[in-house]
């Protein structure tokens, strides 16, 4: 297979825990290719180096980053993928440079809008739901939506094995009079989109449960919806902890809990899934959290591989053309 393309200069612990994690899944099986400054990059391991000079900061403004740096190691990674040197790309680097990057080198599927940020939402015990845009549009129309609602089928049809994903629209009641005008809208074209098994309209506080698999929303509200889930998460974890020190007793009860919360712990933990995908881009993106670990990159490389062998492009291709028998195979 065509190696993985991996920012190696991108997220908060690059490049250390960003080639770590690379050389352990090259070590694994799948090839890398480590984009960067060979200096900082260090020694690559089994990986292949792709020299880029430049580096788009989390500070930088996208769009001009994009634009000016373009030896960066975000644009060689999306120039390798479309030129075919590379499969996949993968980035724990600047969200909206790496959107930028991907769309404007390796360009949108035919008839698609609009590319959204699909992120998976941990459920405990439970395959995670898909949640879309998670920041790529702010501002939505109703049929961007719908394209959504048939990517984030395939998508969590290929990635987590449902057969027939389950999808419900964000919004403030589940009548199909609740809402602003844009639920109201999407809410009617998703009762005859093909390819679509919408359940109808679900509330912030069904996206964690197993009644659902994928839902759609505005990437304004998607963002804030998935760091408000995130930093309650944490807050919860932290405090949890916070009681298991806070006494002997509690301490020796927490030896006794700890063995059957850590895999609660890894369930909810974002490093599990490796990043988000940028669906509708003519390529394979995955985008990583900037506090990446070598344990998220591994998981990301290894998400990017299943996605570019299952033909995730392919099948997104089918799915916005109205060919459901297709996107099924």
């Amino acid at each position: 297979m065509l190696p993985i393309a991996v920012d190696a200069m991108g997220g908060d612990n690059a490049p250390g825990e960003i080639v770590a994690g690379a050389r352990q899944a090259a070590e694994a099986g799948t090839p890398v290719i480590l984009v960067g400054r060979p200096d900082a990059i260090g020694d690559p391991g089994p990986c292949q180096v792709l020299e880029a000079s430049e580096v788009i900061e989390m500070h930088d403004d996208p769009a001009q980053g994009v634009r000016r740096k373009k030896d960066s190691s975000l644009v060689r990674a999306a120039e390798a993928v479309r030129d075919g040197r590379a499969g996949a790309m993968v980035s724990a680097g600047n969200t909206g440079a790496t959107m930028g990057s991907a769309l404007l080198r390796m360009g949108r599927i035919k008839g698609v809008s609009r590319p959204a940020i699909a992120t998976p939402i941990p459920v405990p015990g439970a395959l995670p739901t898909v949640l879309l845009d998670a920041g790529a549009n702010a501002e939505c129309q109703a049929s961007w939506l719908v394209q959504f609602a048939q990517m984030g089928t395939v998508f969590a049809r290929e990635r987590f094995g449902i057969e027939r994903p389950r999808v419900g629209l964000l919004s403030i009641g589940e009548e199909p009079t609740k809402g602003t005008a844009l639920e109201k809208e999407t809410h009617q074209l998703l009762r005859e989109a093909k390819g679509v098994d919408f359940v109808g309209n679900v509330e912030g506080r069904d996206i964690m449960t197993p009644d659902l698999d994928v839902v759609v929303t505005d990437g304004f509200t998607g963002n804030v919806v998935l760091k408000t889930l995130e930093g309650g998460m944490r807050t919860l974890i932290n405090a949890l902890f916070g009681v298991f020190a806070s006494s002997d007793e509690a301490k020796a009860a927490a030896d006794v809990l700890m063995p059957a919360l850590l895999p609660l712990y890894d369930q909810l933990d974002p490093d599990t899934y490796g990043g988000a995908v940028l669906l509708g881009v003519d390529g394979v993106c995955i985008i990583s959290h900037g506090s990446s670990s070598a344990k998220a990159l591994v998981n990301a490389i290894g998400v990017a591989r299943e996605m570019v062998e299952s033909d995730l492009v392919g099948l997104m291709r089918a799915a916005v053309a109205g060919e459901p028998s297709q996107a099924h195979k």
